[in-house]
């Protein structure tokens, strides 16, 4: 094989009460890469799509390449290796556009030089990239759209990344209000210091939430997504934030909540066409309040990036 092209998918993190430790993949949108193998000896960026000119073409400073940089490194191998990115995500939306971009790229990468890491062994090599993508090497992007499915971070030092089971049928509603809130920006208005109570309930959610997977529950499910540290302070970023949770719950959704830094929002729902039918919802009320929005309703993706064809 000498060229690849793969998909990356977007991805929730945070799931409300799971700051930086919970995340799980959706079916779309997401990232494209194609990479093919040439006797230049050196990685290069070749073609950027979708970006209107945002992301830089320097294999050094785009997530895409750099991530390749150091899986050749760490395999001492000087490869020729030539990379087109297809970005089909928003940016700044809090659906993990950064990280799907490094996935596709360090899983397209493997391909080609014959799978020599397995998908949890690349997954520190894409915290790198979302490091230099936005300052901090969290999991809770890249690690459900690498390994696919709802996972769980329980350590980064060391890394313990956990896959936790999802009850069939369970589904998400994303919507995407068109105003951007950097990444950074988001996390400098999180406070430092926390209230004992507040970190008590917070890990009895994440507890709860866990076991609500493991049983099936859906109701312990949705009552267990309550964010009492992050939340209150960055719905303030989001147009109608309060409304639209009102509005979701009233059509039956499990629960609610911030897809990562935003400001895309999130309900999940136990089934596909619950969720259509938030996203419809929701949708049409940030229209009533002159705010444009993309919808995207996916259940759960298990299969996570994945190698889509060989051709360009």
């Amino acid at each position: 094989m000498d060229s690849v092209r793969v998909f990356a998918p977007a991805s929730v993190a945070n799931v409300s009460c799971g700051y930086d430790v919970l995340g799980f993949a959706v079916h779309h949108p997401g990232d494209e890469v194609f990479m093919s193998l040439n006797s230049s000896g050196r990685v290069s960026l070749d073609l950027i799509e979708g970006d209107d000119g945002r992301l830089p073409y320097d294999p050094a400073k785009n997530t895409v390449s750099a991530v390749v940089f150091s899986l050749l490194k760490s395999l001492g191998i000087e490869q020729g290796i030539g990379i087109k990115l297809y970005k089909k995500m928003p940016f700044g939306s809090g659906l993990g556009s950064s990280s799907a971009s490094a996935v596709a790229g360090l899983l397209a990468a493997n391909e080609l030089l014959g799978r020599p890491k397995t998908r949890m062994q690349l997954l520190p090599f894409a915290m790198e990239g979302e490091k230099l993508a936005c300052g901090n090497a969290h999991a809770d992007n890249v690690a459900p759209a690498l390994l696919g499915g709802m996972v769980l971070i329980r350590s980064y030092d060391p890394l313990d990344v956990i896959s936790l089971p999802v009850p069939e049928g369970l589904s998400c509603a994303l919507v995407y209000p068109h105003v951007e809130i950097p990444t950074l920006a988001a996390r400098q208005i999180i406070r430092t210091n926390i209230p004992m109570t507040s970190a008590i309930r917070q890990w009895g959610n994440v507890g709860g939430f866990i076991a609500g997977l493991f049983t099936n529950d859906n109701d312990l499910i949705g009552r267990s997504m309550e964010d009492v540290i992050v939340e209150p302070v960055r719905k303030m970023l989001i147009p109608h934030f309060d409304e639209m949770r009102e509005l979701a719950m009233e059509n039956k959704a499990l629960g609610f909540g911030i897809s990562g830094s935003g400001p895309t929002v999130f309900a999940l729902c136990s089934t596909r066409e619950t969720a259509r039918s938030v996203a419809c919802v929701l949708d049409a009320r940030l229209k009533d309040n002159g705010i444009g929005s993309t919808c995207y309703v996916s259940q759960i993706n298990m299969e996570g990036a994945r190698v889509v064809d060989g051709s360009d």
